[in-house]
């Protein structure tokens, strides 16, 4: 009989979910909350109702996708935390819900696993261990990945995380939420010589991303025509902005494969989708001789993919969570 893993995924404004049939991805399926556009970030409350009214029909449409039952499911896998605690409470809630009907394992998954673990989606996989870079709109931390779900943390973010720095320097520029697909795509026609904004790291393997935000913002304060600033510069804005958090996160991975002696590192969460972070690192790791793991962007998005896998992993490694899980908004690695 085929093992059947679903994954479900409701940390924030995403609701997924996915089917592994024998660790094979069977189907994925991700509904985004767009109402979050006209408002330039993330609204809670909405995205928790919208959760509530979407969670049914898109665990059916995975399941149909996959071509399996719900009563073929063999575990649940589910995040737990960080994130928003309504949109947390809709999946799990379900899940567990569905873990005691079946009586079948429930599998609690940390979001930030779920990144870190997305890789191994992918038919080439990165050995263990090996150093990870997980890059989003909520996380910014450099780690190293051991055995038996171990993580020493090198260094994380002291402030915004790189991309909420990407967000917010979007709005700032009247671009659209979220912001970092926006400036990958300008910057990839600008100039990233334009303005020199800071590269702030306050220790070796830590990062802060308030001051380049900041430094934007007192950049646009000071044209005497900001509106036709924009208009004639917002290419080089985005490509000076985007070369520095380049800058900043590259610098921190070359530096983390030094000091560990690992050559195998694995870059993860949405920010790693952006195109010069890929191509910078991948150039870093054929100049200084380590491979570089890049999860397809389908991937590297919130996903339940990546949480039907990390679950599916721990579970083989004998992790299981019991009923009484209850969701932590602020939950770290």
């Amino acid at each position: 009989m085929a093992t059947v893993v679903l994954g479900i995924e409701s940390s924030c404004d995403d609701t997924a979910a996915a089917i592994l049939v024998d660790g094979r991805l069977a189907s994925s399926v991700v509904s985004s909350q767009a109402v979050h556009e006209q408002y330039g970030g993330v609204v809670p409350e909405l995205a928790s109702r919208d959760h509530q009214r979407l969670i049914v029909p898109i665990v059916d449409a995975a399941l149909k996708k996959a071509q399996v039952a719900i009563t073929d499911v063999d575990a649940v896998a589910v995040t737990y935390g960080p994130g928003l605690a309504g949109s947390l409470l809709v999946g799990l809630s379900f899940a567990k819900a569905l873990a005691a009907a079946r009586n079948v394992p429930l599998l609690g998954v940390n979001h930030l696993e779920g990144h870190i673990y997305s890789v191994f989606l992918e038919e080439t996989q990165p050995p263990i261990p090996h150093v990870n870079l997980t890059v989003s709109g909520g996380h910014t931390q450099l780690i190293v990945v051991d055995k038996g779900f171990t993580h020493n943390i090198l260094g994380k973010t002291r402030d915004d995380a790189a991309g909420e720095a990407f967000d917010k320097v979007a709005k700032l520029m009247g671009l659209g939420f979220p912001g970092g697909p926006h400036i990958d795509r300008l910057a990839s026609e600008g100039n990233p010589e334009f303005v020199r904004f800071p590269r702030s790291r306050p220790d070796k393997f830590s990062f802060s991303f308030s001051g380049i935000k900041t430094s934007m913002l007192y950049h646009l304060a000071d044209q005497d025509d900001r509106e036709n600033h924009l208009r004639e510069h917002l290419n080089d804005l985005c490509a000076s902005f985007q070369r520095a958090v380049v800058d900043v996160l590259a610098g921190a991975v070359t530096d983390a494969v030094a000091e560990t002696g690992i050559p195998h590192v694995t870059i993860t969460g949405g920010v790693s989708a952006n195109r010069e972070l890929s191509e910078r690192v991948r150039a870093d790791g054929r100049r200084l001789g380590f491979d570089v793991y890049i999860p397809r962007p389908a991937f590297c998005t919130d996903n339940a993919a990546m949480i039907a896998k990390a679950g599916e992993m721990k579970w083989h490694a004998g992790f299981e969570s019991p009923l009484s899980l209850t969701v932590i908004p602020n939950l770290v690695l």
